[in-house]
């Protein structure tokens, strides 16, 4: 059978993703999430997104339902003390990582042959960044650091 016969296969991150988070969980590690808080589908209080990234603690002390599905991870957590429902699109996750020694797994930001969860239609995409930036060296994948 050659290639052009084949079905496209599904994205490998789903899998990765929850490989990873059981490796850390499995470690007794704490495993964070990195995710691009501009892609079309995330849904996080406005209040925890920096520099268009949130990161997000996934321990199962620190959320509630997690579900790593195949399009979408969702849970409930706290933040300032009101819990909200987040939703994070498979495909905007950039890391998961553990907290304590930075081990874990990056992601590239666009992912070749991957379509995105469906979305609904009234969603409209962010507004372009605008060019005030311009004179900062734009950076094509995004980075880990420890922050202590």
């Amino acid at each position: 059978m050659t290639d052009d016969k084949l079905p496209p296969m599904s994205s490998n991150r789903p899998y990765l993703l929850r490989a990873i988070y059981d490796w850390i969980s499995d470690n007794n590690l704490t495993p964070y999430v990195l995710v691009d808080a501009g892609r079309e589908g995330v849904r996080v209080p406005p209040q925890v997104i920096k520099n268009g990234q949130v990161v997000l603690n996934l321990a199962m002390r620190a959320v509630a339902n997690l579900d790593l599905g195949n399009d979408w991870i969702s849970f409930q957590a706290r933040f300032s003390g009101v819990s909200h429902n987040i939703h994070i699109p498979v495909q905007a996750v950039l890391a998961l990582y553990a907290q304590e020694n930075g081990q874990g797994m990056m992601f590239p930001a666009d992912e070749g042959g991957d379509n995105p969860p469906p979305s609904d239609p009234d969603d409209t995409p962010p507004p372009p960044e605008s060019d005030q930036a311009s004179d900062k060296p734009k950076r094509n994948a995004p980075f880990l650091r420890v922050v202590k």
